[in-house]
């Protein structure tokens, strides 16, 4: 109740200073006998000021002329054909998602720039139920042209150029009108989001239920066949040993992963001497590259090579990558290093790290930098590879904003170039 008595005191205060608007000659009048009574003063003050007053109620009170009223009523309509205006064609461009209006009949009446976009051949006068020809798609258009009253949602795929999803609304625009709108909304990302997520829990399921399924194994053994048997009892136990090992790289690189995609575009502010850097992890990974057969040949000098970064996650890049080098190339017997600054198209240092093994095959290199993904699974395996490593050099050079690429002949070797922003 208290509302509306404080909206009808705010309207009528509102028509009020309207009214006083309009007659401003009348408050001219009232100003000017107040200023000759202050300047003269011959003239009695009270009545004056009584005759002001009279002037300026008159004023607050007085209704429009027939003039002012007709100027009103044209801004008014001017208002309301502007407002129509917005209501169809210009409020239909402005939204960014594709919208179809459509009638009864189900032609198309209005289609937006988005939805030219997104779906080509569709234009004013087409059949929607001929564009549209996914059975959820036809059910919803028939079910909201029968006159429901609540919205109808569908999902929706385009399959070409590119598959697309789609969560479509339908419903009716206003009441009686006969029209119908229908509005896209487009879920392709978000559902690519899902299935790679599905993936990667599927894929790291697999590979920790591999080595506990090991585990759990030989445990059954060491407490049945092989509970006096010394000679079985210390291979079963060193394998266990391998399998828990195992895990724990993945859990490692998992955690590594997580903490990388946290802070995908945090660039580095520090400046690293990339040559001191791939030179501590040739000397650190030395005795794997003996023990696999290879020999590491550096193939840069002793001056430093500036580029920006974080140096603890640069050696892990590199690390990896020599590291796979020397692993899946160990046939090849060596392994080149090398470092170049260049300085076009930008100012960069590239770091590659080349092995003259079986290569990788075309189809595979777009790839290898997924998660999970291997080109030989038995061998990386055996290599005690977790599937991880490439994705996680991948999002340590995305935060850098650098990139790798690679090149590779099936029985030439390959080789993987860093590219880092020079300082």
């Amino acid at each position: 109740m208290s509302e509306s008595r404080e909206e009808h005191a705010r309207r009528l205060l509102g028509a009020v200073a309207g009214r006083l608007a309009l007659n401003r000659w009348l408050l001219a009048v009232a100003m000017t006998l107040l200023v000759a009574v202050g300047w003269f003063g011959s003239v009695d003050p009270v009545l004056v000021v009584a005759a002001s007053l009279l002037l300026i109620l008159v004023a607050a009170l007085s209704p429009r002329s027939p003039a002012q009223r007709e100027r009103a009523v044209r801004s008014a309509a001017a208002d309301g054909a502007s407002l129509e205006g917005l209501s169809a064609r210009s409020l239909a461009a402005a939204v960014v998602d594709p919208l179809v209006v459509f009638d009864a009949a189900g032609t198309a009446v209005l289609v937006n720039d988005a939805a030219r976009v997104a779906f080509g051949a569709v234009a004013p006068g087409l059949s929607i139920l001929m564009k549209f020809r996914a059975p959820e798609m036809q059910a919803a258009i028939e079910h909201i042209r029968s006159g429901a009253s609540q919205a109808e949602t569908v999902d929706y795929a385009e399959r070409v150029p590119i598959e697309r999803v789609y969560r479509v609304t339908l419903s009716a625009i206003g009441q009686g009108s006969g029209l119908f709108v229908m509005a896209f909304r487009d879920q392709s990302e978000a559902r690519r989001i899902d299935r790679m997520r599905a993936d990667f829990i599927a894929n790291a399921s697999h590979e920790m239920r591999t080595p506990l399924a090991s585990i759990s194994g030989f445990v059954e053994t060491l407490r049945g066949p092989a509970r006096n048997d010394p000679a079985a009892r210390e291979q079963f136990l060193q394998i266990m040993q391998n399998q828990t090992q195992r895990m724990a790289r993945l859990i490692d690189d998992l955690l590594s992963l997580s903490r990388l995609e946290m802070k995908p575009y945090l660039p580095p502010g520090a400046s690293v001497d990339v040559r001191l850097i791939v030179q501590n992890v040739i000397d650190s990974l030395s005795p794997l590259a003996a023990e696999s057969g290879v020999v590491i040949e550096r193939t840069f000098g002793d001056e430093p090579i500036v580029a920006r970064g974080d140096r603890d996650e640069l050696f892990q890049v590199f690390e990896n990558l020599l590291e796979n080098a020397c692993k899946y190339g160990q046939s090849g017997g060596r392994v080149v290093v090398s470092i170049e600054r260049t300085e076009v198209p930008e100012p960069e240092v590239a770091v590659t790290i080349r092995d003259f093994g079986p290569g990788i095959a075309e189809e595979h290199i777009p790839r290898v930098t997924e998660r999970f993904y291997r080109v030989d699974v038995d061998n990386s395996r055996a290599q005690k590879g977790t599937g991880l490593g490439l994705s996680i050099v991948k999002h340590i050079l995305t935060r850098h904003n650098a990139r790798l690429t690679i090149k590779s002949k099936v029985g030439e070797g390959a080789s993987f170039t860093v590219h880092l922003p020079a300082r």
